[in-house]
């Protein structure tokens, strides 16, 4: 109930904020007590606020790079209450083509009352006339966590230890386009992981505590959105094979699949309908702390990450995007996943349900502040973040 009442607030706050900017637009400014003496008086904080936010929502195509910074509450199932900056930025290689979606960039840090602290940078590059693109995400987190054990039985029976974990991750991809919208390239990943101060003995998982994984692999992407961070139409496909071989440093040898679909299509005047499927299949000797996970701030939204655990895993979800008026915007979603050893064991009674509701406000022009409750299968979660989910 406290969460709830936090989280109530934090939502009264945004709308109390957009208010005022509408006020301020639809309002005409009574002059008849203004002085010299007032006119030169600093902007109260309230109206700088007004004025920043403002400011940041123009469309800004025009120019070379365009940076807004935004910081307060964050909140997720699995971190809990906490205190997030985000610098993001826009920019364009390109200033001939203005059809093309501009280059992004964020750094982001975020700690919270769990102890969770993270840092990091991620960034997509669009080269002249896209015929190269750059995409890298580098961060840094310690996060209090919680281990139930592999598969379906063994998250569901919600017998757990904590434990404390640390992770240091690197992933970089080049891509060529080689048909209008269609991109080969290269990846690389790295990550170095650390596990320690298991609360429960018996539930230690076999396997490395300290442990690195370095491999690299082919992308094949179609990608026809308009706008990156928040799709109003267009494809995403993406195949994606990695290998961790021993020879580059992994303590084991294994390789992941990971598959993307998404597409968006107008449904009537600001309502926006939106398709996400996604799959991660691992082969070979995967280490427990490479295992294909269910829910994040994302995907399956309302589950604690890591709870349901196994070499593979497949999710998908709906969600529906609704402008509501100025700033403001709502979204209601329904998905579902399912983890599983291989093909042979997939189990259909084993399907997990997820959906929810949210809130959206623009931040700046077509990037949203996004507030969203999940629902799962006997649990549900908050998720305060920036840009849409997919």
């Amino acid at each position: 109930m406290k969460q709830n009442y936090i989280h109530i607030q934090l939502l009264i706050i945004m709308f109390f904020v957009s208010m005022i900017s509408m006020a301020q637009e639809t309002q005409e400014p009574d002059n008849s007590n203004i002085t010299p003496d007032s006119v030169t008086t600093k902007k109260k904080f309230t109206e700088r606020i007004v004025s920043y936010f403002e400011e940041a929502k123009k469309d800004k195509s025009d120019k070379k790079f365009d940076l807004s910074f935004i910081g307060g509450p964050s909140y997720s199932v699995d971190t809990k209450l906490g205190l997030g900056i985000v610098a993001s930025g826009l920019y364009r290689l390109d200033k001939e083509n203005m059809e093309l979606p501009p280059s992004a960039v964020s750094i982001y840090t975020n700690f919270t009352t769990s102890g969770f602290f993270s840092i990091g940078l991620e960034n997509t590059t669009i080269f002249p006339n896209d015929d190269y693109r750059l995409n890298y995400d580098m961060n840094f987190a310690f996060m209090p966590s919680k281990f139930y054990g592999v598969g379906y039985q063994a998250g569901s029976a919600n017998e757990y230890s904590k434990y404390d974990e640390y992770r240091l991750a690197l992933k970089l991809d080049v891509l060529r386009k080689v048909l209008p919208n269609t991109y080969v390239g290269v990846t690389f990943s790295a990550q170095n992981f650390r596990a320690k101060n298991f609360e429960k003995e018996e539930m230690i998982p076999e396997g490395d505590m300290l442990s690195t994984a370095i491999g690299g692999g082919f992308i094949l992407q179609y990608d026809s959105r308009d706008f990156i961070p928040n799709p109003s139409k267009g494809w995403f496909i993406k195949y994606e094979q990695v290998f961790f071989p021993k020879t580059l440093g992994s303590n084991h040898h294994f390789g992941r699949i990971d598959f993307t679909a998404r597409t968006y299509q107008q449904v009537w005047k600001g309502g926006l309908l939106a398709f996400d499927l996604n799959g991660s299949f691992n082969n070979g000797d995967v280490q427990w702390n490479m295992l294909s996970l269910l829910g994040s701030a994302r995907q399956m939204r309302g589950y604690f990450m890591g709870q349901y655990r196994d070499r593979k895993q497949l999710n998908t979800q709906v969600e529906l995007r609704q402008k509501i008026y100025n700033r403001h915007g709502i979204a209601i979603w329904g998905g579902a996943g399912n983890v599983f050893e291989n093909i042979k064991n997939y189990d259909w009674k084993h399907t997990l349900p997820a959906y929810g509701i949210g809130y959206r406000w623009e931040f700046k022009n077509r990037v949203n502040i996004r507030l969203d409750y999940g629902i799962g299968k006997g649990q549900s979660g908050f998720y305060f973040n920036i840009n849409e989910s997919f």
